[in-house]
């Protein structure tokens, strides 16, 4: 096992059985038969389980608990697999994988895809439909020369963004549900999953730990994709601090998460600068150009698939724009680009 995904099991507390007189009167050989069948009960304990690996181009952790060693590896060894498993399916890094054939081809005839990148595409595509454009997974030309694909950056030579927006846009991406195949209306769109692909792994992720049998746990993607399932053990959630983006020393807020997830996109995750201002890696698909107005936004939702993906429109559209389109049962956080620091829950 590689070192990343060697286990850590600590200890956390035992049970013990307050002694009471239950057994009054009971037949003997009943005592015994209830004793051997309570009996793992009397001593366990729970343990906690750290481990990660590297996969889509991100750290993926697991923090969790259960009683059972053995329940605890198998149920994250599994979720691992499927990380890598959605890599080899959605990494545009890979050649082979189902995304980069998709971008290899869609252009010259309708694509047939799986069931699962099928549903993947129509909800990003509804994610563009309802955020007015500003989340686009067909970003992948205009992120490449901004130089933020494999790369941390740079100002692209003059004319290559009106170059690449003429590739960029949702509406040249369509798809086709009874045939279940997707077609690009122009050559060179290129799709990008950075925008959704963490939020989906940590979902399918906690989906594996579920089916396995555990019931608490913290998975997190990157450090900015995070869903808390259940509670640690003797806490009410999982407490996560919010970053304040102006003194890394304190956190601008704190949350508790049971059964949610939290997302995050900052302009000092991935940025350079350049004649002395700051360009970020979070792109308006509609200008061409790294967006500007905010620091950071943090997206509490029940689903990380759905927190993940509404960070890039809050960010991109702004505060106004995300007080008349905060969905039912999303909670925002936004951090604004301005002299007196602003950060505060969106009402």
């Amino acid at each position: 096992m590689p070192l990343s995904q060697s286990p850590v099991f600590i200890r956390v507390h035992s049970r013990s059985l307050t002694a009471r007189c239950f057994f009054c009167g009971v037949p003997l050989q009943a005592v015994i038969a209830l004793l051997l069948l309570f009996a793992p009960m009397l001593n366990a304990e729970t343990l906690r389980m750290e481990a990660s690996v590297e996969a889509m181009g991100s750290a993926y952790s697991i923090v969790a608990y259960d009683e059972d060693r053995y329940t605890l590896q198998a149920a994250v060894d599994a979720a691992f697999d499927e990380v890598r498993r959605l890599d080899g399916l959605l990494s545009n890094y890979k050649p082979a994988s189902e995304l980069s054939k998709i971008n290899q081809l869609a252009a010259d005839h309708p694509v047939v895809v799986s069931q699962e990148v099928f549903d993947l595409l129509s909800a990003c595509l509804e994610y563009s439909r309802l955020s007015d454009g500003a989340f686009d997974i067909t970003v992948g030309d205009l992120m490449k020369v901004w130089g933020f694909y494999k790369g941390s950056g740079h100002l692209p030579k003059p004319g290559e963004v009106q170059d690449a927006l003429r590739t960029v846009g949702w509406r040249k991406v369509l798809l086709d549900r009874e045939h279940r195949t997707v077609f690009f209306t122009q050559k060179g769109v290129e799709l990008d999953p950075g925008g959704i692909g963490k939020g989906y792994a940590v979902d399918r992720m906690v989906k594996i730990l579920k089916q396995k049998g555990l019931r608490s746990a913290l998975v997190t993607a990157g450090g900015s994709s995070i869903y808390g399932l259940g509670t640690p053990p003797g806490e009410a959630g999982w407490a996560i601090d919010i970053r304040n983006p102006f003194d890394e020393s304190k956190p601008e807020a704190e949350i508790v998460l049971k059964d949610q997830s939290m997302s995050t996109s900052g302009s000092y995750e991935k940025f350079f600068t350049a004649d002395g201002r700051v360009y970020s890696h979070i792109m308006d698909p509609r200008t061409g150009f790294p967006a500007t107005g905010m620091i950071s936004v943090s997206v509490i939702a029940s689903r990380t698939l759905d927190s993940e993906a509404w960070t890039k429109p809050f960010f991109i559209n702004g505060r106004d724009w995300a007080s008349k389109h905060q969905p039912p049962g999303v909670r925002v956080f936004l951090c604004e680009d301005k002299k007196d620091h602003t950060c505060a829950w969106l009402q």
